[in-house]
């Protein structure tokens, strides 16, 4: 199995109850992130382990539509979404850190794992090419994430 990771931190001026909402507000995001182009929400109730939707973004200049689930949420602290796609296990990881009452610090580790053979070549050989617009793409995110909480006023 081959496994690459990225990890991308941002501090972001605003409460960690605010930034949370921000990053959990899955059909709010579409207005949020600018590299996101649609969402479709497949469960009801509030965010937390089992939310599941679709989220349609561009990469490499090309559509791409994933279903993405939360496996665990602990509110305010820390996230994780997963998704299967093309025979690739994507693993993102959000957590929050209070840095006074403020101040919130968001690490996002993202990873993703694939079987042995043609794919895991693949991916190994392409890997620091993908790493570096995934951590271009995820940095992004939490920028656009910082403006919109920190638009909202402290």
């Amino acid at each position: 199995m081959t496994s690459r990771s990225v990890v991308v931190e941002r501090r972001i001026a605003a409460p960690a109850a605010r930034v949370w909402g921000a990053l959990t507000d899955v059909e709010g995001s579409q207005r949020v992130l600018s590299g996101v182009e649609r969402i479709e929400k497949l469960t009801e109730g509030p965010f937390g382990v089992g939310t599941r939707w679709r989220e349609t973004r561009r990469m490499f200049g090309k559509e791409a539509t994933e279903e993405m689930r939360v496996t665990a949420s602990e509110p305010t602290e820390r996230f994780v979404v997963e998704a299967d796609s093309h025979g690739t296990h994507y693993v993102s990881e959000f957590a929050l850190r209070a840095d006074g009452p403020e101040t919130t610090t968001v690490r996002m580790t993202f990873s993703g794992s694939t079987p042995g053979g043609v794919t895991g070549l693949l991916a190994k050989v392409l890997g620091p090419l993908g790493e570096r617009a995934v951590a271009k793409a995820v940095a992004k995110d939490l920028a656009d994430v910082a403006a919109a909480v920190e638009a909202r006023g402290n």
